[in-house]
C-alpha cells in the first residue's frame, strides 16, 4: 500500500475479538439487542472496549436529557455522522423530537433555556477548545449549572470527541438509520 492509497477499517466480529471482549459482547446484545459497530471497533484493543463503556456510564449530575445535548453538539460541530446518527436515535429515545434534535446540533435550544444555555455553552467549549467565553460561562451558571455540572459536561464533551475521532479516522459502516445532514 502506498502512502496515497486510503485504508479500509473493518469493525471486528465477535470471534476474532478477545475472551473479555467476547463476555462485553454478550452484554451488549442483552442490552441493547445488538453490538454497535463503534463498540465492536474498541474491541480490536483488549481494553479500550471495557474502558470505554466504563466511562460512558459513569455516574453523572447531569440528566439523559443533558448528556444528550452535550452529545448532539460534539459529534455536529465534531462532523462525526455515525454520532450524529446514534445520538439522534437516543435522543428520540429521552423525548427530543426530530425538529428539537436538529436545532440542538446547530449549538441551541430555544424550547427550553436551561438547555439553550447547556448547548450554547458546550458549543464554546469544542468550537474553542475549552476556552469557552466569558458570556457563555455565564450564561451556563446562570441557568442553574454549578462548577460539578461544568466538570460533568467536560467527561461527556471529552467521551464523545473519542468516538467522533475514532470514527472520523476510520469510517467504518453506520449501523443506525443516518442522521440528517445539516
Amino acid at each position: 500500500m502506498t502512502t496515497t492509497e486510503k485504508r479500509t477499517f473493518t469493525v471486528p466480529s465477535k470471534a476474532a475479538v478477545s475472551e473479555n471482549n467476547q463476555a462485553i459482547f454478550n452484554t451488549l446484545q442483552k442490552s441493547l439487542g445488538f453490538v454497535p459497530n463503534l463498540y465492536a471497533y474498541f474491541a480490536k484493543n483488549e481494553t479500550a472496549l471495557g474502558d470505554y463503556l466504563a466511562l460512558q456510564n459513569r455516574k453523572s449530575s447531569l440528566r439523559a436529557k443533558e448528556r444528550e445535548v452535550i452529545n448532539l453538539v460534539t459529534s455536529q460541530i465534531n462532523g462525526c455522522r455515525y454520532c450524529q446518527s446514534a445520538h439522534t436515535v437516543i435522543g428520540k429515545m429521552t423525548g427530543f423530537t426530530d425538529e428539537q434534535i436538529l436545532e440542538i446540533r446547530k449549538g441551541s435550544a430555544s424550547f427550553d433555556s436551561k438547555l439553550d444555555a447547556l448547548a450554547k455553552f458546550t458549543a464554546a467549549v469544542v468550537e474553542n477548545r475549552g476556552r469557552a467565553s466569558e458570556e457563555s460561562k455565564a450564561m451556563f451558571f446562570e441557568a442553574g449549572y454549578t462548577e460539578a455540572h461544568m466538570i460533568d459536561v467536560v467527561i461527556v464533551i471529552g467521551d464523545k470527541i473519542i468516538s467522533n475521532y475514532l470514527h472520523n479516522l476510520t469510517g467504518f459502516e453506520i449501523d443506525f438509520p443516518l442522521a440528517d445532514n445539516i
